[in-house]
């Protein structure tokens, strides 16, 4: 049992510092001049960040079921319900930045001369800006839970 409560924990990190690292790889690759080949890579990047985002949800629930803590540690402790909450914001803030990158690339593999609108770009960055703000809250959340804090009754 501490093995697997272990090797849960190291993937578990794993995935969130993967998706910390795509989600600053894709504010670096946000710039004025976006060319076909970025937009390319940042629908890919997004891709992975998704695929990073469903690897979390699935070994976090399998932590709360096989970890050594059990689900009632996680079930009555209200920085576990707020990490929730922050991930689950920081997933739906992921949602228009998504759209804009498949539109994207989309009108840039129609027309050779597609730029991205300054607007859009903005407005992208705006969300990405909000994401990774969120994020931070993320590891403290988790500390605190980690040493008990925040728990019920």
């Amino acid at each position: 049992m501490e093995t697997v409560d272990l090797l849960l924990a190291i993937f578990h990190h794993v995935l969130v510092f993967s998706l910390a690292a795509v989600l600053a790889a894709e504010v670096v690759l946000i710039r004025n001049e976006m060319t076909h080949r970025t937009i390319g890579r940042l629908a890919g990047i997004d891709r992975a960040y998704g695929l990073l985002a469903l690897f979390i949800v699935i070994i976090g629930i399998a932590r709360v079921f096989y970890g050594l803590k059990g689900w009632e540690f996680y079930a009555y402790s209200w920085t576990f319900w707020a990490k929730m909450a922050v991930f689950v914001a920081v997933g739906l803030l992921s949602v228009p930045p998504t759209i804009r990158y498949l539109s994207w690339k989309r009108q840039a593999e129609a027309d050779n001369a597609f730029a991205v609108p300054p607007t859009e770009l903005a407005s992208v960055r705006g969300y990405l800006r909000a994401q990774m703000m969120l994020f931070m809250l993320i590891p403290i959340f988790a500390a605190a839970m980690a040493r008990g804090y925040g728990q019920f009754g």
